[in-house]
């Protein structure tokens, strides 16, 4: 009996001794945070702290807006340890972390806050050419930034500047989700603006933009040659007036203008120019016979000039036609212009060939000291009975019924 008792007695002792290991285990292998700070400057160490437990010690898991990792802990005065790496401290964000243990489903997060401080500015501005006026603008956005590349504090002061003509202005801009940003309206004046910006004493470089002249408005135009007469040699000048806008500005240099020339057989002949300082000019050769232009000038879709008349008088008069060597050396001339000079070289001369009252050739050439000569051919023109045209200066002299041998 006494046996029986002892056993009993053995098997309860054993008994407790498992259920007091189990609790021992379960108690120690609770973790809990200690760490109870959950914002951080960007850049700072971050030590996650823990209390230690027996056996293994879990990977802490963290992750943020760039990616994702595992951190080894250690044991230091009986306190579980995790330092964050470097490349999630030195960016701004949020950072989530979880303990990689079934035993202990611990997880969180902390914030990593940007310095107030400003190393370098990242300054954008476009377009950088704008119209005069005030409707017109472009937009400055500049992106403060810290030592480690990250964006300063939302509401981080920036003052945009800005240098027009004799005026100056500054304008205070508060970063908002990462940026500071502001749109820059034109003046009525045209001109070159001068824009920068500074936050927290540091400055950005100085950025340019071009206040150009908004669409022309109607003009006048002129012209100015040498002589009124139809030699096909002197050079007609179309000028414009001074090219602006309603605001009073000077059209940019280079603005297209083009002149349209109407003449008296209702062809279009066409000349272009481009402005410098707000005029544009533009040449055409004079007509070789006599004709009546009527000139209109346009700043294609935007702007039209008045309408002007020139008039061009008949240079040549008269000329002979002199038939030699049996009658297959044609002489055309001489060829005189208004002072009875020699006409400058390069007149047209058409010479037609007709045959039983039916036109077999046409022959043009150009004058040389005032002369026009041609040679037929007898392998290309037989003998026989031919007649011809000489067409010249807006002349024509006809040549009936003349025998080639």
């Amino acid at each position: 009996m006494q046996l029986k008792h002892r056993y009993i007695f053995v098997f309860g002792l054993i008994l407790l001794s498992s259920f007091a290991v189990v609790q021992h285990n379960e108690t120690t292998n609770h973790i809990a945070l200690i760490t109870t700070q959950t914002n951080y400057e960007v850049g700072n160490t971050v030590v996650l702290k823990f209390t230690a437990s027996e056996g293994e010690i879990p990977l802490l898991y963290c992750s943020n807006s760039y990616g994702s990792t595992l951190v080894s802990g250690e044991i230091k005065n009986d306190i579980l340890q995790y330092k964050i790496p470097e490349n999630i401290t030195r960016k701004i964000g949020i950072v989530n972390w979880k303990l990689v243990d079934e035993a202990n489903a611990i997880s969180g997060q902390f914030s990593i806050n940007p310095k107030a401080e400003v190393a370098t500015m990242e300054t954008y501005i476009g377009p950088p050419s704008i119209e005069a006026g005030g409707t017109d603008y472009t937009m400055l956005v500049v992106i403060p930034t810290d030592s480690l590349d990250n964006p300063v504090p939302t509401n981080t002061l920036v003052n945009a500047k800005f240098q027009f003509l004799n005026s100056e202005e500054k304008e205070a801009v508060f970063t908002k989700n990462l940026i500071a940003y502001r749109n820059i309206n034109s003046k009525k004046e045209s001109g070159r603006m001068l824009v920068s910006s500074e936050s927290l004493g540091v400055n950005s470089k100085e950025f340019t933009i071009n206040v150009a002249a908004a669409i022309p408005t109607d003009f006048t135009i002129s012209a100015k040659r040498p002589h009124e007469y139809s030699d096909g040699n002197q050079i007609t000048t179309f000028s414009t007036s001074i090219i602006k806008d309603k605001q009073n500005n000077v059209v940019s240099d280079g603005t297209f203008v083009t002149f349209y020339i109407t003449n008296s057989k209702g062809n279009i002949l066409k000349t272009t120019g481009t402005t410098i300082e707000g005029i544009a000019h533009a040449k055409i050769i004079h007509p070789d016979y006599a004709d009546s232009w009527s000139i209109k000038a346009f700043v294609d879709g935007m702007a039209e000039s008045n309408s002007i008349a020139l008039s061009y008088k008949q240079v040549i008069k008269d000329f002979d036609v002199v038939f030699s060597n049996n009658n297959r050396s044609i002489t055309v001339g001489p060829l005189q212009s208004f002072m009875k000079q020699m006409i400058p070289d390069g007149l047209h001369v058409k010479l037609n060939i007709y045959k039983d009252n039916e036109l077999i050739d046409t022959i043009i050439k150009t004058s040389f000291n005032g002369y026009v000569n041609y040679n037929l051919k007898p392998a290309i023109y037989k003998n026989d009975d031919y007649s011809f045209s000489v067409e010249t200066a807006g002349l024509k002299k006809e040549i009936k019924t003349t025998k080639l041998w």
